[in-house]
């Protein structure tokens, strides 16, 4: 019982409760996210989707690459980490996202990393390795919605600045 009032007093006055860690929070809060996103069904608006990928993003110190696949009504099917890399920088092969989206049965996916630097800016590689996606997918009519670059709490959508 002790405990449960602290954690009620450490929310309302927004602090953290003894013992319990900033990984652990955050573990929480994906896996929270996760579900509501999954049951979500659908991405009512860009919104959920930044909020979601902010906490995915936030305990990592390396670049990852990951899909969220859609089905025809933009229902979400699923997120998956398809790459990992180093802090600055990370491979990804066109083939397979083509494979992990033919295995999703993904109608249209939403293609996102995280730059651990901080800095959401796409880079010429970013750009580069979008196009090569964009047109890989389109070879089996899916559509790319958007890549998503997570900086810190910034995030920058290709789709908004005309990039796709």
């Amino acid at each position: 019982m002790r405990k449960s009032k602290e954690i009620t007093k450490s929310v309302i006055h927004k602090t953290k409760p003894r013992g319990v860690s900033d990984k652990q929070i955050l573990y929480w809060a994906e896996s929270i996210l996760l579900e509501q996103f999954k049951r979500s069904n659908f991405l009512s608006s860009p919104e959920i989707t930044r909020n979601f990928l902010k906490i995915m993003f936030a305990k990592e110190t390396r670049e990852i690459f990951a899909l969220i696949f859609l089905d025809n009504q933009n229902g979400v099917l699923g997120v998956e980490v398809l790459f990992q890399g180093t802090i600055d920088g990370a491979a990804v092969y066109p083939r397979e996202v083509v494979k992990a989206v033919l295995d999703n049965h993904a109608a249209a996916v939403i293609l996102s990393h995280n730059h651990p630097s901080g800095s959401a800016e796409p880079s010429q590689a970013d750009q580069r390795i979008t196009n090569r996606i964009v047109n890989a997918l389109e070879t089996i009519d899916v559509r790319v919605l958007d890549h998503l670059i997570v900086g810190g709490s910034e995030i920058v959508s290709f789709a908004e600045r005309g990039l796709l």
